[in-house]
C-alpha cells in the first residue's frame, strides 16, 4: 500500500526519511550533510519519484523508487 507523503505528519515524515537515509549501505561513504539527504529525498517524494510503501502484513514503511514499486500498487 501507499502513504502518501503528504498525509503524514510533518515530524514523522521527517524521522521516516532521517530513518532510510541514515540506514547501513544507504551513504557509501557519502559526506553529503544529513539535512542536505533529507531535502533530496523529500524533493522526490514531491515529484514523484519516490514513494512510501506501507507493509501491512510486517507493519514496515519503507521509501522506495516508484520505478521499483509494483505497477498495480500505482493504480490504486
Amino acid at each position: 500500500m501507499l502513504i502518501p507523503y503528504d498525509q503524514l505528519e510533518p515530524d514523522t515524515l521527517t524521522r521516516l526519511i532521517e530513518d532510510f537515509v541514515t540506514r547501513e549501505g544507504t551513504d557509501n561513504g557519502d559526506e553529503t550533510p544529513l539535512e542536505t539527504r533529507v531535502e533530496r529525498v523529500r524533493h522526490a517524494l514531491s515529484r514523484g519519484t519516490a514513494v512510501i510503501v506501507f507493509d501491512a502484513e510486517h507493519q514496515q514503511c519503507q521509501l522506495a523508487l516508484r520505478r521499483d514499486v509494483p505497477k498495480e500498487w500505482l493504480e490504486d
